[in-house]
């Protein structure tokens, strides 16, 4: 959520609107700020008479609105956070109550709604005026090719040194959930001492992913056409399928050799031009110049071809009796030998 810095940092300062309401897909965004105005507007003593957390399932935006037009007790401002609003099922006369208010809101009052995992409909008169009064905050799901980048950051937050290809690795394999992520960096924050590097030996010991055998060694031995690599890693993966996805195989695969074609149409380009272009970092730029000398633009094309069958047949679409394992296994021996490959494109 782009407003999130601004908001915490109004917040620190003090500086509140009258009402923030949150909605969308990605709850992280949500959760970080509402804890935000949940711990920090209101010193320890006032919260126990001016704050007040309600949860959709319990209650109604009648109710929450009664307690936003109330005032505060002993001091200058209360807080009413309603979670979970998503729950509540909004009527037209909720809609209108909840426009009246917005356009009047109480000012000792600071009212913070959180509606998660869909947006509302923007349509409606009370969302509109909501917007017209900028408060109204959406946090969009985030796209698999932005993950690396918010880890990067994430880590500059949290003071911790990583190896370049680390973004790229944990994305690779906690996909966007962001509260996830997040609480993997907080647990290497307390691990890590003062000037450790966070590197795959790390990440294997305290997450769970191996260094060696991992969707990211994969594909680098692909790239490489290393074929006793890879063949090895592909034995050792399709013996843990559920802690490798199958799924995630084939999209991680996916996502690689389309970029690998769009490296051969940027010949020529700058390395950050073609990073940019292809929504990675420039230091994976090497990996996809030392694969293209192996695989050129039909041999990526086949590939492609190649993954969508064994995708099919992971769905069970001309695959008889034949596991994950040895799906896998098929899908990399054809990858490595595309070039004698005859593939229907």
């Amino acid at each position: 959520m782009k407003e999130l810095d601004l908001i915490l940092k109004n917040i620190k300062n003090k500086e509140l609107l009258p009402i923030y309401f949150f909605h969308g897909e990605e709850p992280f965004f949500m959760d970080v700020a509402v804890r935000s105005f949940e711990n920090d507007v209101l010193e320890e003593d006032e919260k126990a008479f001016n704050q007040t957390v309600v949860y959709g399932k319990d209650t109604t935006f009648s109710d929450v609105l009664s307690l936003a037009r109330q005032f505060p007790m002993m001091g200058d401002k209360q807080v009413i956070i309603l979670k979970e609003a998503q729950e509540i099922r909004l009527t037209e006369k909720d809609a209108d109550a909840l426009k009246i208010y917005v356009e009047n809101p109480v000012e000792s009052t600071l009212l913070v709604i959180a509606h998660k995992h869909k947006k509302i409909d923007s349509r409606k008169s009370f969302a509109k005026t909501l917007a017209k009064n900028k408060m109204l905050f959406l946090s969009e799901k985030m796209r698999d090719y932005e993950v690396p980048k918010w880890i990067e950051q994430e880590l500059r937050n949290l003071k911790l040194q990583a190896k370049p290809n680390i973004p790229a690795m944990l994305s690779e394999y906690l996909g966007t959930d962001l509260s996830r992520i997040s609480n993997e960096l907080q647990k290497l924050k307390m691990i890590l001492k003062e000037g450790d590097v966070l590197d795959e030996k790390t990440i294997e010991t305290h997450i769970g992913i191996s260094k060696d055998f991992n969707v990211f060694e994969l594909i680098k031995a692909l790239g490489k056409k290393d074929e006793a690599t890879a063949m090895r890693i592909a034995h050792f993966i399709g013996k843990s399928p559920k802690a490798n996805p199958f799924v995630m195989m084939i999209g991680n695969l996916y996502n690689f050799f389309s970029n690998l074609i769009i490296y051969h149409t940027l010949s020529g380009q700058s390395p950050q031009i073609q990073a940019s272009t292809m929504g990675v970092s420039p230091y994976f730029i090497k990996d996809y110049t030392e694969a293209a000398r192996f695989y050129n633009l039909k041999h990526c094309t086949r590939i492609i071809s190649i993954l969508r069958e064994i995708d099919l047949k992971n769905k069970g679409l001309g695959a008889i009796n034949m596991d994950e394992g040895e799906l896998l296994r098929e899908m990399v021996y054809k990858i490595l030998r595309v070039d004698q490959l005859k593939v229907k494109l």
